[in-house]
């Protein structure tokens, strides 16, 4: 058994009940779920929206392999309305990097594995810059030592708040 370590998202105004749906739409295709952070809401990181932001970190036990997870969390947010295409049309009307969403899962940690391919980079690459992130990760893994800063995350957090 392997431990992945997902974060959701969203500025929805149904952000908090896509998310519930989300956490267990999740767990019906990943495995059981081990952790689940409260939900903490922040304004937008990178960007300017009228809605401010839920997240939740999950932990699963999990049999599947990285880029499975990967895909059970693409398909979940299929399943709850994402549109891509519709965010990427937002960034080109904007000129923002980002964008708002209806919801978002990111693979944050598999085991201890750093993980890099066309795909997937696993820790997420800017997750040491992101409070919004850290926030609900150290609430279930506040001692976890990030793979490759091998830092604990509650320390991280610390220094971003500093």
């Amino acid at each position: 058994m392997h431990s992945a370590t997902l974060l959701t998202g969203s500025n929805d105004t149904l952000a908090v009940a896509i998310l519930l749906q989300a956490a267990s739409l999740l767990a019906e295709r990943i495995g059981q779920q081990a952790d689940a952070s409260q939900i903490y809401t922040s304004e937008a990181w990178g960007f300017r929206s009228e809605n401010t932001f839920c997240n939740q970190a999950l932990r699963f036990h999990t049999a599947l392999e990285p880029e499975e997870v990967l895909n059970a969390a693409q398909e979940v947010e299929q399943l709850l309305g994402r549109n891509r295409l519709e965010e990427q049309q937002e960034r080109e009307r904007t000129g923002q990097r980002y964008a708002s969403r209806r919801v978002d899962v990111d693979v944050m940690f598999y085991d201890d594995e750093i993980i890099s391919t066309p795909r997937l980079t696993v820790p997420h690459p800017l997750l040491h810059e992101r409070e919004f992130a850290l926030r609900p990760l150290c609430e279930i893994m506040g001692d976890y030592r990030h793979p490759q800063l091998q830092r604990p995350l509650k320390d991280i957090l610390a220094e971003l708040e500093a």
